[in-house]
């Protein structure tokens, strides 16, 4: 029986890791892809216009899974942060390094998609509220973050840094959060809480819950795709590189 501790250490070898998450990637995609074909098909055919907002609620399907994830990824960063100053594993790096661009990714795609549900609802596309500026620190923070790989020399270096910040900037989700709650927003509370039954029907929730687990399957295949060409970048001369992709000394980039 392999114990955790032996675990633990084959995660951080990059040839365990570049030859693991191969079949991983593969079914996360199938997973997200099927998901999220069914979750929007019934979202956008089958799920009843809403009361009040009418078809334009329709883009939570999306909007939704999109803010809920861009924080999400940026908590996996801080938490990778964390382990990376404890100690020091190169594919924690590598992991905050893939992350970041795809949690920028999401982040404007919420922005995004709710100033297009907001135009019809509110009769505006953005207001500086606290929800909304919020999230627009959070898109700048992700933007330093991939600046910040890219401005500093060393991979050590830029690993403290990113860590850093990271860390710093994780006080900004807490204030996403609880922004409807802490101060005066157009955006309503949170429909869906821990411990407490969802204040939203079930012909919303249902393909809600799809979509967001197509989103997060879509991007758990991105993220360990996206780390796998980081590693290879970074290691391309290394002899397990060569051995893995089958790549001659002459022939190695």
């Amino acid at each position: 029986m392999v114990s955790l501790s032996t675990i633990f250490h084959r995660s951080g070898s990059s040839r365990f890791f570049f030859q693991g998450s191969v079949a991983w990637i593969r079914w996360l995609y199938v997973a997200g892809i099927l998901l999220l074909v069914v979750g929007m098909i019934w979202g956008l055919f089958f799920a009843p216009a809403d009361r009040l907002q009418g078809e334009s609620a329709r883009i939570m399907f999306v909007h939704v899974p999109a803010a809920h994830l861009s924080q999400l990824v940026y908590l996996a960063i801080a938490a990778a942060g964390v382990v990376w100053l404890v100690w020091r594993m190169k594919l924690v790096d590598i992991c905050m390094t893939a992350l970041a661009p795809i949690g920028c990714a999401l982040t404007g795609l919420a922005l995004a998609s709710g100033a297009i549900w907001g135009i019809p609802t509110w009769g505006t596309g953005w207001v500086w509220d606290a929800r909304l500026t919020s999230t627009l620190v959070l898109f700048f923070l992700y933007i330093g973050l991939i600046a910040l790989r890219g401005a500093l020399a060393g991979n050590q270096r830029a690993a403290m840094a990113v860590s850093i910040l990271a860390l710093v900037g994780a006080v900004n989700i807490r204030i996403i959060k609880y922004s409807v709650d802490w101060f005066a927003t157009l955006h309503q509370p949170g429909s869906i809480t821990l411990g407490g039954p969802p204040a939203m029907a079930p012909a919303f929730l249902w393909p809600l819950a799809v979509n967001v687990l197509g989103f997060h399957a879509l991007v758990a295949g991105a993220a360990l795709a996206a780390m796998r060409a980081e590693l290879v970048q970074r290691d391309a001369r290394t002899d397990w590189v060569r051995s893995v992709l089958n790549v001659g000394p002459k022939q190695a980039p």
